[in-house]
């Protein structure tokens, strides 16, 4: 066997959403781009804010000595320290440079944090539906990742979060606004949320870390917020990234941000800056970094998310799915008509429809969509909706 068996049976779990962004290449190739109506990937197809670009601009031509050379593993201090002001203001928690640390996008963040608190068989919980790559994040630190169920709203079940937590848990990992389902976390839950973890930490006498995965903390809508979990929770930890808010997926540019009040934080900041080390990361992007530093509180019109949404939510609704509606993110998680959501997705295709089965974030009998696409797909494919509907109703 060429490759580790551990890997091979990796392949056959993957990413449902790369397998189906691959297929769109090639549907496109055959039926021509437009009559192709890809949901498949969380790809923003919003261009970043002007404000990003002019801040580029002069950063590529600003004649500084070293722009490009290595800085300190945790990022350069003034980027650290501008985005720990803005946090501080919004979290209303005191941030320091310390207490941040740039990392390539919220990915390299999570597996940075987890690798710095995992011991091999620590328990990572996470509320289903959650982001596929969940699994081998916590996989690649030797942990364990332990799904719970959540409400039929996709809130948090308390209840059953309290009887999966025993003495091998030490990551809770939250996903708020959540991929697949837009849901956001509200302030009360999360507050109940992190006084059931500080009743767990006193049973087994050890630390919870509650880390928050916010890649889309600032795409939400109808006037909703997304609760601080640094307010709520002393061992709480963010990983995010510019990715959404900004429309830069491949600029690979995110940050961890350490509650200042956690556990042992020195000791917790210094292992992340090492396994972003040992990790590969090395460094967050220098140019991004740089960028970054000068433009926080930019955000793309997120006006235009919502009204995506709303105009896909309406045409389904018209035609007869069943879905709670997005609080935030750009996906939309409806309930499928048979039971099995991959059949489901698989008779979308056949109408040059591509979405994700909701099996592939631990929630079979829903299929995602991502509505971060020209009002054209969204238009244009709503007639396959209604026939795949009608056929397997």
């Amino acid at each position: 066997m060429a490759i580790s068996k551990k890997i091979k049976g990796f392949i056959s779990q993957a990413s449902w959403i790369r397998k189906m962004f691959e297929e769109g290449a090639k549907l496109k190739g055959q039926y021509g781009a437009d009559r192709v109506y890809d949901f498949s990937l969380g790809n923003p197809n919003l261009d970043p804010p002007l404000g990003f670009k002019e801040q580029l601009h002069r950063i590529v031509n600003l004649d500084s000595p070293g722009k490009h050379a290595y800085m300190p593993n945790a990022g350069y201090p003034e980027t650290r320290a501008a985005v720990a002001a803005y946090l501080s203001r919004g979290h209303e928690v005191p941030l320091t440079a310390d207490h941040v640390m740039m990392t390539c996008g919220a990915g390299g963040a999570l597996n940075v944090i987890l690798k710095t608190l995992l011991d091999p068989g620590d328990e990572v919980l996470v509320p289903a539906p959650f982001f596929v790559e969940y699994r081998f994040y916590a996989d690649n630190a030797g942990g364990i990742l332990k799904v719970v169920n959540t409400k039929e709203d996709f809130s948090l079940d308390l209840g059953v979060m309290a009887a999966a937590i025993t003495d091998k848990t030490k990551v809770i990992l939250i996903n708020s606004p959540n991929n697949p389902t837009g849901k956001v976390y509200d302030d009360p839950t999360i507050r109940k949320l992190a006084a059931l973890l500080m009743e767990k930490s006193r049973t087994f006498n050890r630390t919870l870390y509650l880390v928050s995965d916010e890649p889309y903390s600032e795409i939400v809508y109808d006037g909703v917020q997304v609760p601080s979990i640094l307010k709520a929770y002393r061992n709480s930890v963010i990983a995010t990234s510019y990715s959404k808010s900004l429309s830069l997926p491949g600029e690979r540019i995110g940050f961890i941000a350490v509650n200042p009040h956690i556990f042992e934080v020195e000791e917790v900041i210094n292992g992340m800056v090492l396994c972003n080390r040992i990790l590969g990361f090395v460094n967050a992007p220098a140019l991004m970094q740089r960028v970054i530093a000068g433009i926080q509180g930019l955000r793309v019109d997120v006006g235009e998310y919502q009204r995506k949404r709303d105009l896909l939510c309406d045409g389904l609704a018209a035609i007869g799915y069943q879905f709670h509606k997005p609080e935030g993110a750009f996906y939309l998680f409806p309930k499928t008509p048979i039971e099995d959501d991959v059949e489901f997705v698989k008779a979308l295709q056949k109408r040059q429809i591509l979405t994700v089965p909701g099996s592939g974030f631990g929630s079979p009998g829903h299929f995602r969509i991502a509505y971060c696409v020209d009002d054209a797909t969204i238009t244009n494919a709503m007639d396959g909706f209604a026939e795949t509907f009608k056929e397997c109703s």
